[in-house]
This record gives structure tokens, sequence and C-alpha cells, in this order.
């Protein structure tokens, strides 16, 4: 009984596990937590706000661009300075949640 109950939970993980790629970009919550420091200027959700949409960018467009600014090639304004405390993990995160917001 034990043993059937085992598989039976292993193959729930397994499905869990095999979730679409794109849901779990726009449900990643490290991604939309990192992005919530981007909504007060790119608007909700990055769609738009005083510096316009960050939302719907190609898949490492964000990232690059972190990179850069990071690497001081982008000035050492606001975008900067954030750059510089996220770890390449965090960026990548933050580039796949928005990449996901279309």
């Amino acid at each position: 009984m034990a043993q059937a109950h085992l598989k039976l939970v292993a193959s729930i993980s397994l499905l869990a596990c095999c979730a679409s790629g794109n849901a779990l970009a726009q449900e990643s919550p490290v991604g939309r937590l990192l992005a919530s420091n981007c909504f007060q200027c790119h608007g909700t959700n990055g769609r738009g706000g005083e510096f316009g949409s960050i939302a719907g960018k190609s898949r490492g467009e964000i990232y690059k661009k972190l990179r850069e600014f990071r690497a001081g090639k982008e000035g050492q304004g606001i975008m900067a300075k954030h750059a510089n405390i996220y770890t390449d993990e965090q960026m990548r995160a933050l580039d796949q949640w928005l990449s996901a917001q279309r």
C-alpha cells in the first residue's frame, strides 16, 4: 500500500514538473518579485510607464541590457544601480518573467 502511494505521489510530482515552460515563466515567483522593482518606472507588469514598456521583449533582451548597465555601457543612472544589485541568476529570472508578459 505504501509503495503504491509513493508511486502515485512520484507520478503527480513528475506531471507537475512537465508543465508548460511559458506557464512557468509567467508564474515564476522569483521573476515576478524582482519585476516588482521595475513597476514604478515601467508600469504594472512592465507594460509601460514613465520610461516605456519592458514587457514582452525577446527572451534574453532584458538580461543583455541589464548586463550592459552593470558594465557601465549604458551610463551610471538608476538602472546601473539596479543592475549592480542583481545576480546573473536573478537577471535571468527577471528576463524570463518579463519576456512572458505579452
